[in-house]
């Protein structure tokens, strides 16, 4: 059996999971809900209840769940699981890399923790003017698809008005990415921009984002350097410099 409760205008379904699943479950109650959510949201959010009284699911609704997840592969913003039962939280850990969204797991005394994660904001992208042609991109926490297009928005109003296009790339409290499609987000703007681009500096504090300026030294004509968080200042200089 599954059950629907909506919260947030619609963009948070709350969907309790007992007994045997079947797919007139997800046919009759699951899938009309997200359709209905989805219908006034580009992107919902679903905590998912895993009770000690559900006790799996049958074939059909194997079926049912893959055609689900493939249908409305990005139309997930962020799922929480609550279960206190093993199984279901090793696969959904299993499974988590694989999702277009982020997913976390929480025991059920922890539901209300739960369900603050599902209504805040992971991340931001601040766009700041650091004066002449050079431009901070500031990413903090994990980043969703949606700041990546306002951060677009910002990027391209700012350098519109500019001689040159310098960036100064901080990294410093950038957590990752939310799901799949906000890394797809992330390529589509360093890919808009990157023709444009003079010099650009990421500050980091993590060996994949020292990699980042190495591989971006061999696809991009810019001349892009890496500094660590305490040289921040000194980014600054060599951005502005010559």
């Amino acid at each position: 059996m599954i059950s629907v409760e909506t919260q947030s205008d619609g963009a948070i379904l709350e969907v309790t999971a007992s007994g045997t699943i079947s797919s007139s479950d997800y046919e009759t109650t699951l899938v009309p809900a997200i359709e209905a959510a989805l219908a006034d949201h580009d992107q919902i959010r679903l905590l998912i209840l895993v009770g000690e009284e559900f006790s799996g699911f049958d074939m059909s609704a194997v079926w049912a769940d893959t055609k689900l997840g493939v249908s409305h592969w990005r139309g997930f913003d962020r799922i929480a699981l609550v279960t206190d039962m093993g199984w279901v939280q090793t696969s959904a850990r299993l499974a988590s890399p694989m999702m277009p969204c982020p997913m976390q797991v929480f025991s059920l005394e922890g539901i209300e923790e739960a369900r603050r994660w599902l209504r805040e904001s992971l991340g931001a992208i601040h766009v700041i003017d650091l004066g002449g042609p050079c431009v901070q991109v500031r990413l903090l926490g994990q980043v969703d698809p949606g700041e990546y297009a306002q951060a677009t928005g910002d990027l391209d109003a700012m350098i519109r008005g500019k001689q040159g296009f310098r960036l100064l790339i901080d990294l410093t409290e950038f957590d990752g990415w939310q799901g799949l499609s906000a890394l797809d987000a992330h390529f589509h703007l360093g890919r808009t921009h990157a023709p444009l681009l003079d010099r650009a500096a990421i500050v980091g504090n993590k060996g994949w984002q020292h990699m980042a300026q190495r591989i971006g030294n061999q696809l991009i004509k810019a001349d892009i350097q890496y500094f660590p968080e305490e040289d921040m200042d000194n980014a600054k200089s060599w951005l502005a410099a010559g």
